[in-house]
């Protein structure tokens, strides 16, 4: 699969006024969304419980999973969020994409709707 980043705006639930946009690598194969912890910091987004993940590498690790509103094609939601260690890459996942309806097109390099299934 190729890999692609798209432009997506991080708001904090609580504090609207901490927003950024950022470029995001598209990953399907990443159930979550990962910010490293300088996007975190930046957006003073609480860590709500720890959560047991498993690395591409099978490797189990903990990490703080947190809420961040996330805007995409000027529709927004609320998200969950995995805070992951120190130049992590940010990563936005599955959950994510399906929430918003996406699906990714790494040949063209985009992110597209799709009908959902129920």
């Amino acid at each position: 699969m190729g890999l692609f980043d798209v432009p997506v705006t991080l708001i904090n639930p609580d504090d609207r006024q901490r927003a950024i946009t950022i470029a995001m690598l598209v990953d399907t194969g990443s159930t979550y969304m990962l910010l490293p912890p300088e996007v975190v910091a930046a957006l003073a987004l609480p860590i709500r419980e720890q959560r047991e993940a498993e690395l591409a590498s099978g490797e189990r690790v903990l990490y703080g999973v947190g809420e961040v509103r996330v805007r995409l094609f000027d529709r927004e939601y609320a998200n969950v969020f995995v805070a992951g260690p120190p130049g992590c890459p940010t990563l936005l996942g599955a959950f994510t994409l399906e929430a918003f309806g996406l699906a990714a097109d790494p040949v063209h390099e985009r992110i597209f709707p799709v009908v959902a299934r129920l």
